[in-house]
């Protein structure tokens, strides 16, 4: 009995070590074509239009298979942290990056979402008492002064009106993205990652709702069929997809460790945006992403 006991739990841990970095894989894959598919998005949709559609769209997925996901184990005083949740993603992180986009490129904006493991690692080290190292910290301010660099060695076009407020506001959704990966992680332990998953799509989905009224009636004759596919993608396959796969990975190693893998949007985002929509960079602004990814080379470095 003790050999079968050792031998399933053995099993476990074998899947385990194989299942968290798919599921990483296909968040990062998600995450970094959603910069090109929110920028195709924009040219149908308002910034707030655009937001609401994916989270309803998720939302309503999320209805569908309710009966199917583990019901939580919840705790007296745990909808003030499932709040806090919530507000930080899908509701801040969503509004910075929705206006960020709209204001620089998608290659830009991916580029700045390398900040993310430095920023987990620092709060799960505040937080959560995970070890940051000096070398961390440095890399850390490395990386935001190359994001600087970045913000500011750009010009103002037709595709990025105003590169340096859309950069900060990107820097604003990666704080919040960090925040929550850190917070979520407390939670995991006791609520389903696809509850959560859940959760966020619904409570964005009424949070942005005022927004739509806001930014007014569009003709839907005006709209073109790549902003409605992009909006669809963002939906059903970035919101829900995304999220869900992180999150599931999150419940299986360190929230330092899983946040490491926001290193591969950057390159995914750059790559989208140069094929897709024929996206390029100065000189100057290669060189400042060399700048950031050296500061988050130095921040893994023990």
């Amino acid at each position: 009995m003790g050999t079968e006991n050792t031998s399933a739990a053995v099993a476990i841990e074998n899947n385990t070590w194989l299942l968290a970095p798919l599921c990483l894989a296909g968040a990062v894959v998600l995450w970094g074509t959603s910069f090109v598919a929110t920028k195709a998005a924009l040219t149908g949709f308002a910034p707030m239009t655009v937001i609401w559609l994916r989270m309803a769209l998720a939302s309503l997925v999320v209805l569908i298979i309710r009966k199917r996901i583990p019901a939580p184990q919840y705790r007296k005083g745990d909808w003030r942290v499932l709040g806090f949740l919530c507000l930080m993603q899908p509701c801040l992180y969503f509004l910075f990056e929705g206006y960020a986009i709209s204001l620089t490129t998608s290659s830009q904006a991916g580029m700045i979402s390398a900040l993310v493991p430095l920023l987990v690692a620092a709060g799960a080290w505040a937080i959560l008492k995970e070890p940051l190292s000096f070398m961390g910290g440095v890399g850390l301010l490395v990386s935001i002064g190359g994001v600087v660099w970045l913000s500011f060695g750009g010009s103002a076009d037709a595709t990025a009106p105003n590169p340096v407020l859309g950069n900060l506001l990107a820097v604003g959704a990666m704080v919040s993205a960090a925040i929550y990966m850190v917070v979520m992680k407390r939670v995991s332990v006791r609520y389903s990652t696809w509850w959560l998953t859940g959760m966020q799509c619904v409570g964005g989905a009424v949070f942005f709702l005022p927004g739509v009224f806001v930014a007014g009636p569009q003709p839907l004759a005006a709209i073109p069929m790549s902003a409605w596919v992009a909006v669809g993608y963002l939906g059903l396959f970035v919101t829900l997809g995304a999220f869900g796969l992180y999150n599931m990975a999150m419940t299986m190693m360190p929230a330092g460790k899983a946040a490491l893998s926001i290193n591969l949007v950057s390159p995914v985002a750059l790559v989208s945006g140069w094929l897709i929509l024929g996206e390029s960079m100065t000189m100057m602004q290669l060189a400042a992403c060399g700048v950031v990814g050296f500061g988050v080379w130095l921040g893994r470095r023990k």
